[in-house]
């Protein structure tokens, strides 16, 4: 072969290895571009599903807190279990086996757990929200796609404490009622997802980019309630509500000046932790539920009358022996037989027919526009979800008889905020002012993004009616009054009972034996600083409004004026009363409980003069032994030494703490806990 064939062949096995290789580069090339330009979107969407995930951050909740800052709704970090079941079957995982061992660990069944690990579907929660000791223990398995995840739950430090203001939010965050649904938008913020890479486990791994919760945080809710006028209130309608066998009651407190609410309290009530529970329990009734009102709505009548001169404050009425024929065949009765009677008595003796006599020189217009000028037929604009107007008819459709009985609170209906707002422009000198409930909203910085303040929404009488009317109304309160029981020793007390008959259930009027207690009234009345609406529905023990809901309206006044470091008369002037009300702030300032194991030697050093001095302390008592007593017993005697009880359980008291015999602040919480006692467990055993 010459040297020219030579070189030829080497040309061409050369030319040949180029050619494949420049069309392998070709092809290189060409899939290259197809993969980064063409296919780009395809492949990046399969890498991220394979190795990036989105995760969905709840926002940290806005807080809500009581005038004081006191916490009523927070929100606190919990792990959730959840699972990639596609990645679970990629790695071989085992459903069954797995299943068996997460339902040892989560309160969800074994059957449920399988499911959901043999799913399609690249996410599933397994449970939300469980303990910190159960997501360490499921992270210990190690089993493949099965892991935690930090979620925000709603948490209420003060159990049912003002249950039905607040309301509750679910699982997922959202608002269900009360406050929380109210202003859901503003506490819930900002819902946002994040990108989360998965290691080769599957675990989550976050970003240097995920952003903190804090920055995206709902706005905190600053309200008007003050927790521990709450406290009592709910511990005092409790005890009233058990004492009388009533089907239920609802409290309202305000501040008369500012409109602020101070308290709202419902019973039965609930726990917004565990709102699972009974319906009913749910209900704001203080703001949902509507009745007559009764003889409560005398005041409106005559301050209306004397206010538009139609009556004069010193003229008497003829109230018939009791007895008054309207129309042809209608006739209205008091419960006392009277004849002529002033203006003040008839309040005292809470006379329907003198007030029907007042209400008539209104006129029909003048008696319905006089209540419409002070709340009555409107919403009152508190703010919690569910408020009704109540019902009062156009006096263009008013019958003969209505145009008398609605003077006297039958025939139309309220509900207890609108009849304590009623009565605090009485109190504040005759101005109707507006709800105030939520009184600042803040962002996460604290800034003030959001602040109500007093408002006045007009003048209902003149500030002589309004003074007038509050002279008549301690007469009420009086020895010859309906609500002696209401009168608190060392201060003025001014309101009205109300005792009205309930619409019977089947349409035939009045039932005979159905009632609602009622008391509205102010304290002190020379000065008032709370205006306090009590309605009791169905007593059983006694039904009289001064009777039933007067004694609950003293004892929260007595505790909240104390708590207020109000002083009554008697008790010193000047200098004297501002030092006692310093004393008492400090008092409230510094809580402490002494066990009577903390006293031991102190014989030593003089013990038994401190420990005297200790029980005899203007705030402190001994914690009574509650063990064995009924719930209701227990709620009895610890309120007798003013103590608030928290509840835990059914049937009788089988534990107590504090322990029996220890000092504490009055207005302290004692929890106890009820169950079968042990001996009655025995028997049950043996038998």
């Amino acid at each position: 072969m010459t040297p020219f064939h030579k070189t030829r062949g080497f040309r061409i096995r050369v030319g040949i290895v180029c050619s494949v290789i420049a069309i392998f580069a070709f092809f290189v090339l060409k899939r290259s571009y197809e993969l980064q330009v063409v296919d780009h979107e395809k492949y990046r969407t399969i890498a991220e599903n394979q190795s990036l995930r989105k995760l969905r951050l709840s926002p940290l909740r806005g807080s809500i807190v009581d005038r004081n800052g006191s916490e009523l709704a927070v929100s606190v970090p919990v792990d959730s279990i959840y699972a990639d079941p596609r990645y679970f079957k990629s790695e071989g995982g085992d459903a069954k086996k797995a299943a068996r061992l997460l339902a040892e660990l989560l309160s969800v069944d074994e059957e449920t757990i399988e499911r959901r690990l043999s799913s399609d579907r690249r996410f599933v929660w397994l449970e939300r929200r469980v303990l910190p000791e159960v997501a360490r223990e499921v992270k210990a398995l190690g089993l493949p796609g099965v892991l935690s995840v930090e979620e925000m739950r709603r948490y209420y430090p003060n159990r049912s404490l003002a249950a039905h203001i607040l309301g509750f939010a679910n699982i997922d965050g959202v608002g269900i009622e009360g406050l929380e649904l109210a202003y859901d938008e503003q506490l819930r913020g900002m819902i946002r997802e994040i990108p989360a890479i998965r290691d080769a486990r599957g675990r989550t791994v976050y970003s240097d980019l995920l952003l903190d919760r804090a920055s995206h945080a709902g706005y905190d809710l600053e309200l008007t309630i003050d927790r521990t006028i709450q406290d009592i209130v709910e511990t005092e309608l409790a005890l009233g509500v058990a004492n009388f066998e009533a089907k239920s009651g609802s409290v309202v407190v305000v501040e008369p000046r500012t409109g602020e609410l101070l308290a709202l309290a419902n019973f039965p009530t609930y726990n917004p932790n565990a709102p699972s529970g009974s319906v009913a329990a749910r209900r704001n009734r203080a703001v949902t539920d509507r009745f007559e009102p009764g003889s409560t709505v005398k005041v409106f009548t005559v301050a209306a009358a004397i206010d538009e001169g139609t009556i004069d404050p010193e003229d008497e009425f003829d109230c018939e022996r009791g007895v008054m024929k309207v129309g042809e065949d209608d006739v209205i009765r008091d419960t006392s037989i009277h004849s002529m009677l002033s203006v003040t008595k008839i309040l005292t003796y809470s006379s329907n027919i003198g007030t029907a006599k007042i209400g008539m020189t209104l006129g029909r217009e003048g008696l319905y526009r006089a209540f419409r000028r002070f709340g009555f037929g409107a919403e009152t604009g508190l703010g919690l979800p569910g408020e009704t107007a109540g019902r009062l008819s156009h006096f263009g459709r008013w019958y003969e008889l209505d145009a008398v009985t609605i003077s006297f609170g039958q025939g139309f209906s309220a509900n207890a905020v609108q009849l304590a707002y009623a009565m605090a422009a009485v109190a504040n000198g005759g101005l109707l002012m507006e709800p105030l409930l939520v009184k600042r909203v803040k962002d996460e910085l604290g800034h003030v993004v959001e602040e109500r303040l007093p408002r006045v929404k007009r003048r209902v009488i003149s500030e002589e009616t309004a003074e007038l009317m509050g002279e008549m109304l301690t007469s009420v309160t009086g020895r010859s009054g309906t609500a002696e029981d209401a009168n608190l020793e060392g201060f003025l007390v001014a309101g009205k009972t109300g005792t009205a008959q309930k619409a019977d259930e089947r349409g035939l009027g009045y039932a005979k034996d159905r009632y609602i207690a009622s008391f509205v009234g102010y304290v002190p009345a020379d000065d008032p600083a709370l205006v306090i609406a009590v309605i009791i529905d169905e007593p059983i023990v006694a039904h009289y409004g001064g009777v039933v809901a007067g004694p609950i309206f003293r004892r929260i006044a007595d505790a909240s004026l104390r708590y207020l470091g109000a002083l009554p008369h008697d008790a010193g002037s000047g200098l004297d009363r501002v030092a006692r009300a310093e004393r008492q702030r400090q008092e409230r300032a510094t809580t402490r409980s002494i066990g009577v194991d903390d006293l031991a030697g102190l014989d030593e050093l003089g013990g038994e003069e401190l420990f005297g001095s200790l029980i005899l302390g203007a705030r402190e008592v001994l914690v009574p032994d509650l063990r064995g007593l009924t719930a209701r017993s227990a709620l009895r005697k610890a309120n007798a030494e003013g103590l608030t009880l928290e509840f835990e359980g059914t049937g009788e008291v089988i534990e107590q703490f504090p322990a029996p015999s220890t000092i504490v602040h009055r207005g302290s919480a004692v929890r106890i806990v009820l169950g079968e006692p042990l001996e009655r467990l025995d028997e049950e055993e043996g038998a």
